[in-house]
């Protein structure tokens, strides 16, 4: 085919000059169809100058990029020489443009690839998905993911809230004080002078004492304002505005990451079909070197395979039911699944208990005192741990295809920590707002003073206390549970040590336990600034222990999943954790009444009346400029500018995926042609006797 194509493309050169040449050769005298010349690619040979004299421009015509193009790679090494002789003229301006143009590509790929190379990770992630598939690498990618937005977030709050007050705490002012009730104002934030040496561990795992009016949480900000002849900076109207853009920054960096995973599970079909051509014929990594990289692409390809293999048998046995079977198979679902939601329910009343029982004794002190506080974490953390094994067994039983296994468990898991964190504010609020009878304590002051003198550092607290629980649970459960069960099953040869084996590594579970940890963080971090420093440092070990963990104590999965399906509905169960964070947001700035006694907000009747105020003191210019934006004349024409580019996108994706159908249903109707060409081939084989 290759000698032909050069053939052909010497005769046209020929015949371009004028010459007859070859003239005998009838293959070379046929003229070509127009259907063919239509489909071929068409390459301008004549140097650049010419055919810029002939379209009648002075713009240089770049190469073409052959690297995307079906031919033989002996005619693209002919057409790229050809390229190369030609010499376009060009002006000093076009040459500078040109020079400069591929400056900035090169730019571009020595960047991306120095990003690529200094990825977080890189190479860990790399023997991850090699020896237990792109499943279980999804979660470690997640994670990854998780550790870059929380060290950016940090570094937000640490620019406009934390440094600024760090520097100025000293220069500013005196703190606004409010002129309400003296006993609003009351909050005994200082340790006492002698404590016991264990007492500041018991702090540090409370957020108490100590750790209590330091930088970490709210309490300690004071609503300070800076102003000068030419810069002024207002502390509280920063710190509101950093929350703000602290849960924007999130989801715009969710929604990049998500249509990231979108456009990937687009391009591969999100399923099986065709999928094994494209891991056979194109899976392969030719820049692997070594054994050991070698191996692992290898082991990566072949769960792979055995994700879609395992999808494929389940489809076939899920079309082989018949209709009694399948009345069964619906009904025994329903009823697992309200077995589910009542094991949940269950758990919800406990969290609840849990908290109106902790926050009784908050008086208490020493070890007691702390196994108290930490009463609710301990219930939340109990109820994660047995409810989604339980939800787990269920969905084994429902007889799902791994993939919606997998997010069926993943649905019921997040339905039950999402709302347990929900659980626990509402009871953190109804009793700092008198929400249960209780209203003569809060007349006063609008809030609990007498037992909450600042809430919103309780509430930090209660946050700090989920975060730091949430670690130590992991850890104590590598050492205390992962690493003896390995041993164990390692060095005992009874048949239930057998049985039971290494543990898998349940992605389902994992990757909510990092969810649940976000949605903490999101939720507190109005109340304790620092916590996405702190979530940083702790995802930061998590990823490392779950690491030895993976290598040292589990086996390979049983049944794979596809994870281009599961990035995505990861990052779904992650904008829902945000979704969540963002109403406790709004309600703590718009509804609950700030402490009079600490924090930015002191002395207004809300976190938000810092907006109109700050508004009303900007000049007449800037209010009048703030004003056209809300006003109509600026709105409308803006919304209807963005719902016309929404219906160009939508109309674009539309069209785009009638292409992709349109191509997957030709290369079917190819598929279907080459196999009836073989069936003809082998007829005809066994008709003349021909061995194969």
């Amino acid at each position: 085919m290759t000698t032909q194509l050069q053939r052909q493309g010497s005769a046209t050169a020929v015949q371009g000059t004028g010459y007859m040449g070859d003239q005998g050769s009838p293959r070379l005298q046929r003229v070509p169809s127009s259907r063919s010349n239509h489909n071929a690619p068409q390459f301008n040979w004549s140097p650049a100058s010419t055919a810029q004299e002939d379209a009648g421009q002075e713009a240089a015509v770049p190469p073409k990029d052959l690297r995307g193009l079906p031919i033989p790679m002996a005619l693209k090494r002919a057409i790229s020489q050809v390229q190369q002789m030609q010499v376009p003229v060009l002006s000093s301006f076009q040459s500078w443009k040109r020079s400069k143009a591929k400056s900035l590509s090169r730019g571009r790929k020595s960047i991306r690839g120095f990003l690529n190379y200094i990825k977080l990770w890189r190479k860990s992630l790399n023997q991850i998905g090699g020896n237990f598939g792109d499943g279980v690498q999804s979660y470690f990618l997640f994670l990854r993911f998780l550790v870059v937005l929380n060290f950016l977030s940090f570094m937000l709050i640490a620019g406009f809230v934390l440094i600024p007050s760090i520097v100025f705490r000293s220069v500013a002012s005196d703190p606004v004080n409010m002129t309400g009730p003296a006993e609003c104002r009351q909050y005994d934030h200082n340790p006492a002078a002698l404590v016991k040496f264990y007492s500041y561990f018991l702090d540090f795992l409370s957020g108490t004492g100590f750790m209590e009016y330091t930088y970490l949480f709210y309490g300690y900000y004071n609503n300070t304002m800076v102003a000068g002849s030419d810069f002024s900076y207002n502390i509280p109207l920063a710190y509101l505005f950093t929350a703000v853009f602290y849960f924007a920054f999130c989801l715009i960096c969710i929604t990049a990451h998500m249509g990231t995973a979108v456009r990937v599970a687009v391009a591969t079909g999100g399923g099986a079909t065709g999928s094994y051509s494209r891991i056979v014929f194109t899976g392969w990594d030719y820049g692997c070197l070594g054994d050991r990289s070698t191996k692992l692409k290898q082991k990566n390809l072949h769960y792979q395979l055995q994700v879609d293999l395992e999808e494929d048998r389940i489809k076939n046995e899920a079309a082989s039911l018949t209709l009694g079977q399948k009345i069964f198979l619906y009904s025994s679902r329903i009823v697992l699944s309200l077995v589910a939601f009542g094991l949940i329910i269950a758990a919800f009343f406990a969290i609840y208990q849990a908290t109106i029982f902790s926050q009784s004794k908050i008086d208490e002190i020493g070890v007691l005192g702390l196994i108290y506080e930490y009463l609710p974490s301990i219930v939340i953390t109990a109820g994660n741990f047995v409810v989604p094994v339980l939800c787990d067994q269920i969905a084994l039983l429902e007889r799902y295809n791994p993939s919606i296994t997998v997010i069926v468990a993943l649905l019921r898991s997040v339905f039950l920590r999402m709302v347990s964190l929900g659980v626990l504010l509402f009871t953190l609020w109804s009793q700092i707002t008198c929400f249960q009878g209780v209203s003569g304590k809060c007349k006063l002051c609008h809030y609990n003073y007498e037992s909450y003198p600042c809430w919103e550092t309780r509430v930090g607290q209660e946050m700090y206390k989920l975060t730091l629980f949430d670690l130590l649970i992991t850890i104590a459960m590598l050492v205390l549970v992962e690493f003896p069960r390995r041993i164990v099953v390692d060095s005992s040869s009874s048949k239930l040590a057998q049985m039971v084996g290494r543990q898998e590594f349940v992605v389902p579970a994992n990757v909510l336990g990092l969810v649940y940890g976000q949605t903490v963080v999101w939720t507190g971090a109005l109340f304790c600034p620092l916590l996405p420093l702190i979530n940083t440092l702790k995802f930061v070990i998590v990823f490392y222990c779950k690491k030895i963990t993976l290598f040292s104590n589990c086996r390979p999965a049983a049944k794979t999943f596809r994870s281009t399906k599961s990035k995505v509905f990861f990052l779904l169960v992650l904008l829902f954790g945000w979704s969540l964070a963002l109403v406790a947001l709004i309600y703590s700035i718009a509804q609950i009444h700030p402490s009079m006694s600490c924090g930015p907000f002191r002395s207004l009747s809300s976190m938000w009346t810092i907006i109109p105020d700050s508004f009303y003191g900007l000049s007449q210019t800037s209010q009048g400029f703030l004003f056209y934006i809300g006003s109509q004349r600026f709105s409308i024409p803006l919304v209807l500018f963005f719902s016309v580019v929404m219906c160009y996108f939508i109309a674009l994706a539309s069209v785009y995926g009638t292409s992709v159908n349109l191509l997957k249903a030709q290369l079917k109707l190819e598929a279907r042609d080459k196999q009836f060409l073989v069936k003809q081939i082998e007829a005809l084989s066994r008709t003349l006797g021909v061995a194969r």
